[in-house]
Parts: structure tokens; C-alpha cells; sequence
């Protein structure tokens, strides 16, 4: 067995008939993993292709907006592919439209993105034995699709140890449609009238229901997702879309507090 060998993209390689050991300290036969690897990467992204959509309509809105906002086309696709935010880039262009001071911009940007963290946390265990060359572009391509039909595929049962090249294959698939839509925004931006009174942002809540549905399969996740929906109207209005940490924070906390009550009625019953 040879080590060290690496493939034009920088991730491990073997010779056909060498023994490869995975990331995740798994060895299989070289053919055997490179092909396991493409499965993974071509399902990540099939598995992906339904939620494609959702981001139509946001990043197109954002590129019509960035259009007529005062950024350049280029400064605005690199906001595209090196942000890679789709909330916190359209609420970004607004905050630039009206003339907001850059701290305010930053600050309103950062809790936004607070949820990654949520995501992080969750994805961890899966990833912990990655190097670094995998787990700083895979931090960099997460979004919010991604996570939800990753963590899926993590929490299955097989054995495989290529798990990571799905959310690799999930996470490109969802760029390249996102740099997508935004160069298409920008390059009809003009032409769209006021493209952000269209309605057609109502398909992010609906994907991101869609998303979440899969995950109710216990009473204390329901209560968590119905805390965090009513959290959410109410604390609506507050700055700096501060509503999204404090109905992550009640979501969490009530399902918390639902699991553990549940637990001390399974203990009072069984004595």
C-alpha cells in the first residue's frame, strides 16, 4: 500500500489494484473508491437538483437589484462567488443602495450567517477526521440546501466512507446554479421593473419547508420548528434580522425542554 499520492485536485489518489485509506481511516481497493466517490458526488448533486429552484428567484432578484444598487456588474458577481450568501448578499446590496455605513453592513451580514454555525456544530462528528483541504472549501460551499440533504445522507446507516464527496457534489451543484442566476439577474437586471415586488421570493420558505418536513419525525423536533416559526413572526420586526438568532435560540430551547420533559413522563410512568 503507497500514501502520499494525491490527484490533480489536490485530494488523495491511488493506482488501480492499491489500497486506498479514506479520511475516515476505511481502506478499499483504489478502483473501488475512486468509483464510490463518483456515486457519492453524482448523488449529492441528483439529490440536490429539486432544490436548484429556490434559489431561482433570489438570485435573480439579486442581481436585478445589484444592477440598479450602484455596485459594478464585477464587483457584484464577486460578492456572488466569493460571499456565497444568498441572504446576506441581497440584504447586503440593499443596506449598499441606501448608503449604510459599512458597520452596519458587516454586523447585519454576520448574524445572519449565525445559523452556519448551528449547521457546523451538527456536521462536525461527520467531518472531524477530514484534513483541512476538505473541510475549509466544504465550511466556504455550505448553504442551507445543502446541509439539510447532507446531514440526511450522513445519518444513514452504510458504511461508506466517502460521505463527504456527496456534500462536495451538493455544495458545487448549488454554486454553479447560484453564480447562475446572479450573472442572469445582472445581465437583465435593467430590464426587470422592479424585480424585488415580483413575489417570487415565496420560493425560499417554500423550499425551506420542504427541507425541514423530512426532519419532523419526533414531538420535540416539531415543537422546535413550530417554537422557531412563531418566534420568528413575532421578533419580525427587530434590527439587524436579529429575529433569526432569537427564533433559532427558542426553537432549540423548546425542543430541548419538550425531549426532557418527555423523559421525565416516560420515567414517572415506568415507576
Amino acid at each position: 500500500m503507497k500514501q502520499g499520492l494525491t490527484s490533480a485536485a489536490g485530494f488523495p489518489a491511488c493506482r488501480p489494484g492499491e489500497m486506498l485509506v479514506t479520511d475516515a481511516g476505511k481502506s478499499h481497493p483504489g478502483g473501488v473508491a475512486l468509483s464510490l466517490r463518483k456515486q457519492e458526488f453524482i448523488r449529492g448533486v441528483r439529490d440536490t437538483l429539486p432544490l436548484l429552484l429556490g434559489a431561482f428567484p433570489f438570485g435573480l432578484i439579486y442581481g436585478a437589484v445589484a444592477a440598479t444598487s450602484g455596485l459594478s456588474p464585477a464587483a457584484a458577481m464577486a460578492m456572488s462567488a466569493f460571499v456565497f450568501a444568498g441572504s446576506s448578499q441581497f440584504i447586503a446590496v440593499g443596506l449598499v443602495a441606501a448608503q449604510t455605513p459599512v458597520a452596519i453592513i458587516v454586523l447585519t451580514t454576520l448574524i445572519v450567517n449565525l445559523r452556519h454555525m448551528l449547521y457546523s456544530a451538527t456536521l462536525v462528528p461527520y467531518l472531524k477526521d477530514l484534513s483541512q483541504k476538505w473541510r475549509i472549501p466544504l465550511a466556504f460551499l455550505l448553504t442551507d440546501e445543502t446541509f439539510a440533504v447532507t446531514v440526511h445522507r450522513f445519518r444513514q446507516g452504510d458504511a461508506s466512507a466517502e460521505k463527504h464527496w456527496y456534500q462536495l457534489g451538493s455544495s458545487v451543484a448549488m454554486y454553479l446554479n447560484w453564480q447562475f442566476w446572479c450573472l442572469s439577474g445582472l445581465m437583465l437586471g435593467k430590464k426587470i421593473p422592479d424585480a424585488s415586488d415580483w413575489g417570487l421570493d415565496v420560493a425560499m420558505p417554500i423550499t425551506f419547508i420542504g427541507m425541514i418536513i423530512p426532519f419532523v419525525k419526533t414531538t420535540p423536533v416539531a415543537v422546535c420548528i413550530l417554537a422557531a416559526g412563531a418566534a420568528s413572526l413575532l421578533s419580525l420586526n427587530l434590527p439587524y434580522k436579529l429575529g433569526i438568532v432569537v427564533s433559532a435560540f427558542v426553537g432549540i430551547a423548546a425542543g430541548l425542554m419538550t425531549e426532557r420533559n418527555l423523559k421525565k413522563a416516560k420515567r414517572a410512568l415506568a415507576s
